[in-house]
C-alpha cells in the first residue's frame, strides 16, 4: 500500500524558510518521480514542484521558481521541499504524490503539511 507522510510545515514570517518532508512508503522514490502540490485557501489543489526518479530533472510553478527547490534522499526514501523567500500566498497545505506533475496515486493522499506565512 501506497502512503506518503508530509511534514515540515508551520508558521513563519514573511521572508522565512521552511523545508517539507514526504516520507514515502510502498513506494520508492529512486524509481518513481514525485511532485509537491498544495492547496491555497479558496483554491483548487495545485503543482508546486516536481523531480523525476533520478532526481536529475525538476521542474517548478511559476509561482515558486527561484525560491523553492525539490530534492530527493534515495537512503531515506524521502523527497523534500525546501522553501526559501516565503510570501504570504505561499500559504496552503502541502500534498506530495508520486508522478511528475500529475498525481498517480490518486487514492492515497496524505495528510499534507500546513504552511501558514504571516506577519
Amino acid at each position: 500500500q501506497v502512503q506518503f507522510v508530509e511534514s515540515g510545515g508551520g508558521l513563519v514570517q514573511p521572508g522565512e524558510s521552511l523545508r517539507l518532508s514526504c516520507a514515502a512508503s510502498g513506494f520508492s522514490v529512486s524509481r518513481n518521480a514525485v511532485s509537491w502540490y498544495r492547496r491555497r485557501p479558496g483554491k483548487e489543489r495545485e503543482l508546486v514542484a516536481a523531480i523525476n526518479s533520478a532526481g536529475s530533472v525538476d521542474d517548478y510553478a511559476d509561482s515558486v521558481k527561484g525560491r523553492f527547490l525539490i530534492s530527493s534522499d534515495r537512503t531515506k526514501n524521502t523527497v523534500y521541499l525546501q522553501m526559501n523567500s516565503l510570501k504570504p500566498d505561499d500559504t496552503g497545505v502541502y500534498y506530495c504524490n508520486g508522478g511528475f506533475g500529475v498525481p498517480v496515486y490518486i487514492n492515497s493522499w496524505g495528510q499534507g503539511t500546513q504552511v501558514t506565512v504571516s506577519s
